[in-house]
């Protein structure tokens, strides 16, 4: 491969596996943002999961000390797990820039199993870790019957697994007893997009939308990638920037999607601040040495000179 053509060849392999990638980006980070002014400090138990509006925001350190660095101004409910203690939720008031979570432990057997599942979700990495973790969520619900979460969970696995009927089982039997359900309804919309019901799926994340009262990242995520298999790459980049705001930088793998739209758009000035963007929040993540690679010719573009393959 020539100098010349080198550049060329990063960018498509770039777009190519940044497409592959797009539905893992809301529910986990696959890159730390950089380190920045913190906003907030959460103080639990070390290891416990942080939520904030029903967002996942990472995970507290050995310590006990969760900090993030950008929080939108306004109240916030937070919500914190930890494995062997009872779940908490709990108001965040506007500007406030410490919390203090006191957990208690539990032996609810149902809620044990439920902890114990997400962990092996989140963990899995093949057809049999994931076959385990469905076993644990089963247990959890027979435990507990009515049990919306782990259901939601269950039926990510399922949808996972390509048993799309068994995942819509879930979805339904989740809104029964939650019938304003924005997490079940934007996982509802991936599950029909997966099955190629794109109408379906539109009106499940709209549903997630409005259940949310416009707060829904992965709803936003989701109509973007629908957008964008529809060829509707300028309102695929708005839905992009939606779920930005909402996530208030904590995925930056999702300014590689909005800058991969804006390259579609032939917009490389927005391309490049994207791209720019995500290396602020994410020096060391898993891309970005093929954001770098393709950075200068882009900026080439940007300032309008032209570029001979």
């Amino acid at each position: 491969m020539n100098s010349a053509s080198r550049p060329q060849f990063y960018r498509s392999v770039f777009l190519t596996v940044v497409s592959l990638v797009a539905w893992s980006v809301v529910i986990h980070a696959q890159d730390a943002p950089a380190r920045a002014p913190v906003a907030l400090v959460i103080t639990s138990e070390p290891n416990a999961i942080v939520w904030i509006d029903e967002v996942r925001r990472g995970s507290t350190d050995a310590s006990g000390k969760l900090s993030l660095t950008k929080i939108t101004p306004g109240r916030h409910t937070l919500r914190v797990r930890a494995k062997g203690f009872k779940e908490s939720t709990t108001p965040l008031l506007a500007g406030q820039r410490t919390a203090n979570v006191k957990l208690l432990p539990t032996n609810d057997e149902a809620e044990l199993r439920f902890q114990e599942a997400e962990i092996a979700r989140d963990t899995a990495r093949d057809g049999a870790a994931k076959e385990k973790a469905v076993e644990l969520y089963v247990e959890a619900i027979k435990l507990r019957g009515a049990f919306p979460p782990a259901r939601v969970g269950l039926a990510r696995l399922y949808m996972d697994l390509n048993q799309f009927d068994k995942a819509h089982e879930q979805i339904d039997a989740a809104r029964r007893t939650r019938p304003v359900y924005p997490e079940a309804s934007a996982v509802e919309g991936r599950i029909y997009r997966e099955q190629a019901f794109e109408s379906d799926a539109v009106k499940s994340f709209k549903r997630a939308i409005t259940e949310g009262r416009g707060f829904q990242p992965e709803a936003h995520v989701g109509l973007a990638r629908l957008l964008e298999d529809k060829g509707q790459t300028e309102e695929a980049a708005a839905e992009f920037r939606k779920a930005i705001d909402q996530l208030s930088d904590s995925e930056p793998v999702i300014y590689q999607m909005l800058g991969a739209a804006y390259e579609k758009l032939q917009k490389p000035k927005e391309a490049v601040a994207a791209y720019e963007k995500y290396l602020e929040l994410a020096p060391n993540g898993s891309y970005a040495g093929a954001i770098r690679s393709i950075l200068t010719q882009l900026k080439r573009e940007a300032a309008g000179e032209e570029i001979i393959p």
